[in-house]
């Protein structure tokens, strides 16, 4: 399926603000309520749309210090990956892990209370994780912008 400008637009609106009811969206992309819902509901089939979240604030939940952690595994076996890849999913305070080209395997983006609390993660989670052979973390100090919004 190839998007328009239409569903481009759609989609603008929906990252922007996912809680537009099918009115206001259809209203802000200049189309009728029932084509709007037509579009919307092809777009969630075709998996442009893949989810409706509320996002948190970080630091209202207590969790404001964001640490970026690379990994290096001690092989590169499937086995090896799969391995440390279903088990990085349990941890709690990952946010995300995204296997790499360069000199870490992987890069873990944790959330934690503090220095301390990413001390208990660390030792509770992290440590233990499956053929990891080295760590590195670096702590984020500021936060200068942040989106959740693909380019459309």
């Amino acid at each position: 399926m190839e998007l328009d400008a239409t569903d481009r637009r759609i989609l603008s609106a929906l990252q922007k603000e996912g809680r537009l009811t099918n009115a206001d969206l259809s209203e802000r992309v200049n189309l009728s309520p029932s084509a709007c819902h037509r579009r919307v509901a092809r777009l969630e089939e075709e998996g442009f749309i893949g989810a409706y979240v509320a996002l948190l604030d970080a630091r209202r939940m207590g969790r404001p210090t964001t640490v970026f952690v690379e990994i290096t595994l001690s092989g590169q076996a499937d086995e090896v990956l799969e391995a440390f890849e279903t088990e990085v999913r349990r941890v709690p305070d990952v946010l995300e892990c995204h296997l790499m080209a360069g000199t870490a395997d992987y890069l873990l983006k944790v959330v934690a209370q503090d220095t301390d609390d990413f001390a208990r993660i660390h030792r509770q989670y992290l440590a233990r994780l499956p053929g990891v052979a080295q760590m590195h973390s670096s702590f984020a100090l500021r936060t200068v912008f942040k989106t959740t919004a693909i380019p459309v």
